[in-house]
């Protein structure tokens, strides 16, 4: 940090995880039907990265708690309002309806991911669900490819709206977001 109004906001995990969770989930949507084992490794890695972020917004820096930005949806709803008057107050971390965003978006992923292991485990006989699906996984094959494609395509919309959110209070507050959630700096005023 050069200079006396920046400030360190993003920890090193937070900002790992952000990145290995774009890449993980990249690669999983990109390989659903051409490359199984790469599908089904970018899919733990990402259940993982989920397990990790959880345990940190309970005992992890200020910002990266989840008492810090979760709010109720009448708060996120407020701020946009007020986001699209231009008029929405600068927040150091999180703001209300990036907060609900990430709280969507955590529990689409999971869902995601739950769904993908159950399926591989009925499809494939493997993984950590597979003998749950022993003697009628027929059943259950078509159900959960369905809600694991309706799933990833969902957390495909959450992530196009968290880009233009990114993007707008980023025009908004004149800050670089992502530049931020490289180097985990933003300005303290």
């Amino acid at each position: 940090m050069s200079n006396t109004n920046e400030i360190k906001v993003w920890d090193p995990v937070i900002r790992i995880f952000h990145w290995v969770l774009v890449a993980a989930f990249m690669v999983a949507y990109l390989t659903e039907d051409d490359f199984l084992d790469l599908h089904v490794f970018a899919g733990y890695v990402l259940g993982a990265a989920i397990i990790i972020r959880l345990f940190w917004g309970f005992v992890g820096t200020k910002h990266a708690r989840f008492s810090d930005f979760v709010t109720t949806p009448s708060a996120a709803l407020k701020y946009l309002k007020e986001i699209l008057v231009l008029k929405a107050k600068r927040y150091l971390g999180h703001n209300p309806a990036g907060g609900l965003m990430i709280i969507t978006m955590l529990m689409s992923l999971t869902l995601t991911v739950i769904t993908g292991v159950a399926l591989y485990g009925a499809e494939e006989q493997a993984g950590p669900m597979a003998n749950w699906f022993l003697s009628n996984a027929d059943a259950w094959e078509d159900v959960l490819e369905e809600t694991h494609e309706f799933l990833a395509n969902f957390t495909l919309l959450l992530v196009g709206l968290h880009v233009l959110g990114v993007i707008a209070e980023s025009l908004i507050h004149k800050e670089n977001l992502v530049r931020a959630m490289i180097d985990g700096i933003k300005r303290s005023t």
